[in-house]
C-alpha cells in the first residue's frame, strides 16, 4: 500500500510571537504584530500560518493554540497549524475542548500537529509529567482525541487516562476532527504516524531521511491494515534567502545556534535551504520530489528582517514552484 500523496505542493510560515535573537531589555510583544504578519503572508499568497510550541524555551515562546485563535479573525484563507504541539506534557481531554473550538474558530482550516519534544527535559518535570512516558503518552493522547472529538458520549482506559460515557460538545467541525499529524524521526514515531496519524510532519532531515521516514510509515500502517483516504506531509524547513549561501549560512548558524543554546553551523549546512531564491527553491523541490506535501518556512535571521524575508521569498523563490503548487 502506498501513501495517499496529494499531488501540489502548498507553503506556509512558521510564525511564533517572539524575536529570534536574545532580547534587550523588557520583552513586550504586541497583538499588532500577530495581526500584521497573518495580514501578510495571506497577502503575499501563501498557504498556510504554523505555530511553535514549548511551555519552557531559550528564548520567548507564546502558546500556539491562543494565537492560533487570535490569527484566526484576521485571515479567512489561510490554513492554520501545529507544528507541533506537545501534547504528552498536557492531559489530552481539556486539548480536545481547545482544539475543537479552534476548529470552529478556524471554519475548519486546521491541521493539529503533535509531537513529544524531548530536547528540553526541564519542561516535563515542569509539567508533572515523565520524560520516559511522552511517547506513550502521545499515542494515548491521539486516541482521547479522535474519541472525544466525535461528540459523542465516548470510554477510554489506559494507564494514563480512563473516563466513562462521557461527551464533548459540540463535536469538531472537520468530520473525525482535524487531521493530526505526528512529528518525530524515531522508528517509534514513525510506526506511531503509521498506526494512529492522518499525516507525518518532520523536522531537522534531508530529503532521503524523508523518503526512508514514509516508507517505515507505510510498513506500519499495513500492520495494522489501515484503510487510509489521504495522508497528508510536512516538512519544518529552516530558510534564508540572501544575496549568497555563505552569508545566509553565517545569519542561519547565528540564529539557530542562540535559539537551541549550542552550535549549529552543521547543522544548519545539512538541513536548511539557504542562499539565493534559486537556490532555496531546488531544496525545496527535493523535499517534494521526496514525498512533502506541505513546506513550512522556519525564516530565519533578526525578528526585524522577517517581514522582508517572507515578501522576498513570495516574490522571487515562490514562482519559481509554480509547476509543483
Amino acid at each position: 500500500m502506498a501513501l495517499p500523496l496529494d499531488s501540489g505542493l502548498k507553503v506556509g510560515v512558521q510564525t511564533i510571537h517572539r524575536r529570534t535573537e536574545p532580547a534587550v531589555g523588557v520583552w513586550e510583544p504586541r497583538i499588532d504584530q500577530l495581526v500584521e504578519i497573518v495580514e501578510l503572508v495571506d497577502r503575499c499568497g501563501y498557504d498556510s500560518i504554523w505555530m511553535g510550541d514549548h511551555v519552557s524555551f531559550p528564548i520567548p515562546m507564546m502558546d500556539p493554540l491562543l494565537m492560533i485563535a487570535q490569527a484566526a479573525v484576521v485571515s479567512r484563507r489561510l490554513t492554520f497549524g501545529t507544528g507541533v504541539y506537545l501534547l504528552p506534557l498536557r492531559h489530552p481531554a481539556p486539548v480536545a475542548k481547545q482544539v475543537s473550538t479552534l476548529d470552529h474558530l478556524t471554519e475548519g482550516r486546521l491541521i493539529f500537529g503533535v509531537g513529544v519534544g524531548g530536547e528540553f527535559p526541564k519542561e516535563y518535570e515542569l509539567c508533572g509529567v515523565p520524560i520516559t512516558e511522552r511517547g506513550a503518552r502521545l499515542s494515548e493522547g491521539i486516541k482521547v482525541l479522535k474519541k472525544l472529538w466525535s461528540g459523542e458520549a465516548v470510554s477510554h482506559s489506559s494507564k494514563f487516562y480512563s473516563f466513562e460515557d462521557v461527551p464533548m460538545q459540540p463535536p469538531a467541525r472537520q468530520v473525525g476532527g482535524p487531521p493530526i499529524w505526528c512529528g518525530g524521526r524515531s522508528d517509534a514515531a514513525l510506526r506511531r504516524a503509521g498506526r494512529l496519524s492522518d499525516g507525518y510532519v518532520s523536522y531537522v532531515i534531508t530529503p532521503d531521511m524523508f523518503a526512508d521516514a514514509l516508507g517505515k510509515i507505510e510498513v506500519a500502517a499495513q500492520e495494522v491494515d489501515r484503510s487510509i483516504e489521504s495522508f497528508g506531509t510536512g516538512h519544518l524547513l529552516f530558510m534564508r534567502i540572501d544575496d549568497t549561501y555563505e552569508k545566509a549560512l553565517d545569519v542561519a548558524t547565528e540564529t539557530l545556534s542562540v535559539r537551541y543554546a549550542m552550535d549549529f553551523r552543521k547543522a544548519a549546512q545539512r538541513y536548511a535551504a539557504l542562499g539565493t531564491p534559486a537556490q532555496v527553491a531546488e531544496k525545496i523541490r527535493e523535499f517534494h520530489a521526496a514525498g512533502v506535501r506541505h513546506i513550512m518556512l522556519d525564516l530565519l535571521g533578526p525578528f526585524e528582517e522577517r517581514t522582508a524575508q517572507i515578501e522576498r521569498f513570495a516574490a522571487e523563490a515562490l514562482p519559481l514552484l509554480d509547476d509543483l503548487r
